[in-house]
């Protein structure tokens, strides 16, 4: 209760400021409309086409920053975004009166609607989205972070050869157990899916806290299954 007062007290006036703001640049927009031929619903269709224009265009441009994605020296939404500025402040001021104060006070709501817009996109993109549970990390099974058991016995068993070349080296110790690959797997598929690439051998270990041995084991087996 009390974060949603709280996200009231601190976005409620931006919106009721966009809200006025809009209705007034809406109201210009389709008077101006009406005046060069645009009778009725076309007149209100113009109004509602350059205001959302404005707020599409500004979404456009804090999504671009979300995902890194650079269009040039100007990209195509701020493009948008300035001609739905112009369009916008045009319209307004075609009410204005004579006077330069007639002037200002007609682009007020135009300007207002833009600044309460931007407001509004600034705060949305500094807000990090909450993890769904299909991206919530699986539970670690009881076998997690140990190696099977007997596998210090055989591997002091093992003989001490000269180390094998690069391209004839096979995994050493045993097989790792089902649960600790069924969960690595888990592991290496929520890591391609959210990233969009194969999981290393040092990511997985860093993931299930285990040795490099046992990481390379693990990712061998995810790789060859």
């Amino acid at each position: 209760m009390r974060r949603l007062v709280g996200l009231l007290l601190d976005s409620g006036p931006v919106v009721v400021l966009a809200v006025i703001a809009g209705a007034g640049s809406f109201t210009h927009i389709r008077d101006t409309a009406a005046q060069h031929g645009q009778r009725g619903p076309m007149a209100w269709a113009v109004a509602v086409c350059v205001d959302l224009t404005c707020v599409m265009a500004a979404r456009e441009r804090q999504r671009d920053k979300r995902i890194g994605r650079h269009g040039g020296p100007v990209s195509w939404p701020t493009l948008v975004l300035i001609g739905g500025i112009t369009l916008s402040l045009a319209a307004n001021l075609a009410q204005a009166g004579p006077s330069a104060w007639g002037r200002v006070v007609a682009a007020t709501p135009a300007g207002a609607f833009l600044v309460a817009v931007s407001m509004l996109e600034r705060r949305s993109s500094g807000r990090r989205p909450a993890s769904s549970p299909a991206s919530a990390p699986s539970p670690a099974p009881p076998s997690f972070g140990r190696p099977p058991d007997g596998s210090q016995d055989e591997r002091r068993d093992e003989p001490q050869d000269e180390p094998p070349r690069q391209d004839e080296r096979v995994p050493s110790g045993p097989t790792p157990a089902d649960s600790l690959v069924a969960y690595a797997r888990r592991v290496a598929d929520e890591h391609h899916q959210r990233h969009g690439r194969p999981i290393t051998r040092d990511v997985l270990r860093a993931r299930l806290g285990v040795s490099n041995q046992l990481a390379s084991d693990l990712l061998r087996q995810i790789r060859t299954a």
